[in-house]
């Protein structure tokens, strides 16, 4: 990702300290996101050959449309623009799956287990034309209809359903406190309310980014807009953060704080009507430790405050809570069986008519 205009890059020792630190975090969850992330790491690798290769230039996508059989695929991501982007696929505004930061001139290789439907797909920067994704059913899907239904898993999914209504709540009343200290022209008391309301949205971006519209207003970073810090769609946190740190003002910003506000609260309505599978916990915690593994620990995010590391922190925090509720539906769903869990896999093995038989919950 580029450096943003208007702001340093950081210093190598700089970057250093910020790996040592997330590091040293992810070994306090390494039964959670970060084994996850090793863990896929080595199911894309024994895959990578099959990829669908899709390739990024110019706003568009080549090929602009996909067809595959419902289960898993592995795409290969080809950025041959002049600009880092990002590619996702989208069931309407949820976001399924998601590369950042793919540098021009490089790829990345991203695996998706998809049931059959029509899905879109992103073609470089947010406002670039979309492509389209056909998966037809197969096999494999028709196994998937077999699997427990959620209301096997009520328990476990309504604590972590608590733990999501209680950040989102959290995060309007922290993002009111900034909307308040903006208003008052307070230009320090805006500067620590915006430390505070970032960290809410962080423990619950696992959740929070699966809804693109609300995620692109709330949490757009500049390196993936076509104007950058002057694009129209630069809204939100990191709008905020550029006037409060890059300006040192708070002028122009009353506007963007309200409309932060709105977004904030129709994301925890959202949240509180979400209904997500046990193996979608998972792999959103899995997919966020991979990006600040693999691009976020030496890029950042937070270009004009340098708090990347709170945002690291928040981060961690919240894939350990996903682990702890996928742990539990994975026991939940073994009811009368043995539970062998190790993220993020779940065995339940059970006796049939006196026979061994094995099943996956989950095989991400």
């Amino acid at each position: 990702m580029s450096p943003s205009a208007g702001s340093a890059s950081p210093r190598p020792s700089s970057q250093r300290l910020m790996k040592l630190a997330v590091v040293g975090a992810a070994l306090l969850v390494v039964a959670g996101g970060a084994a996850f992330y090793y863990a896929s790491k080595g199911v894309k690798s024994a895959t990578s050959g099959d990829a669908i290769v899709v390739t990024i230039k110019d706003g568009t996508c080549d090929p602009n449309t996909i067809s595959v059989p419902a289960g898993r695929s592995t795409f290969t991501i080809v950025n041959n623009s002049d600009r880092a982007l990002e590619w996702e696929i989208l069931d309407g505004v949820m976001v399924l799956e998601e590369r950042e930061n793919i540098v021009p001139g490089f790829s990345q290789t991203l695996q998706a287990k998809l049931k059959a439907g029509d899905y879109e797909i992103t073609c470089g920067l947010l406002n670039s034309p979309r492509g389209t994704l056909h998966v037809t059913p197969s096999a494999e899907s028709d196994a998937e209809a077999a699997r427990p239904a959620l209301v096997a898993y009520l328990g476990p999914l309504a604590e972590f359903q608590v733990f999501l209504v209680t950040q989102t709540n959290a995060l309007v009343k922290a993002t009111q406190a900034l909307d308040d200290a903006i208003k008052a022209g307070d230009l320090e008391k805006a500067r620590e309310s915006y430390q505070k309301a970032r960290l809410p949205y962080k423990q619950i971006e696992t959740m929070a980014d699966r809804f693109a519209d609300l995620h692109n207003a709330i949490d757009p970073v500049a390196d993936y807009l076509e104007k950058r810090e002057e694009d129209p769609g630069f809204t939100g946190f990191h709008r905020i953060e550029y006037g409060l740190y890059a300006k040192n003002s708070t002028d122009g910003l009353s506007p963007i704080a309200a409309k932060l506000v709105a977004d904030v609260t129709a994301l925890k309505d959202r949240v509180r009507g979400l209904r997500i599978p046990p193996e979608q916990i998972a792999k959103g915690a899995g997919r966020l430790v991979g990006q600040i593994a693999e691009t976020k620990i030496t890029s950042g995010e937070d270009h004009y405050a340098k708090t990347d590391l709170a945002d690291f922190e928040a981060n961690i925090a919240g894939a350990r809570s996903d682990d702890d509720a996928f742990e539990a539906c994975c026991r939940a769903g073994c009811s009368g069986g043995c539970c062998r869990y190790r993220w993020p896999h779940c065995r339940c093995e059970q006796r049939v008519e006196g026979a061994a038989w094995a099943g996956w919950l989950s095989s991400l």
